[in-house]
């Protein structure tokens, strides 16, 4: 179920770090459900989908060239390795 653009990413441990939602790996992967058209951060608080389901990428534009669209509520595009992941002055008070 690896992608064949990112062929080095293990699939077990990939699982384990979505099922454990490890923090260590926020920004180092990305998770593409390929039921919704969605890719989410590991933290993200949604629920769980299937296994059969699941595709991992190593950047959040890599999940883009392959079709899927960012979570709205884990906004994986401005996740910690993102450019627009160190927020605003404006908004980092918040």
């Amino acid at each position: 179920m690896t992608p064949p653009d990112e062929p080095d990413l293990d699939f077990a441990l990939c699982e384990r770090v979505r099922y454990a939602r490890d923090p260590a790996y926020d920004g180092v992967i990305f998770i593409a459900v390929k039921s919704t058209g969605i890719y989410c951060r590991p933290v993200c608080p949604v629920r769980q989908p299937l296994s059969r389901n699941v595709s991992y990428y190593r950047s959040a534009a890599g999940a883009g060239r392959a079709g899927f669209r960012p979570c709205l509520r884990c906004r994986p595009e401005t996740g910690p390795a993102s450019p627009a992941g160190g927020g605003t002055r404006a908004g980092a008070g918040r």
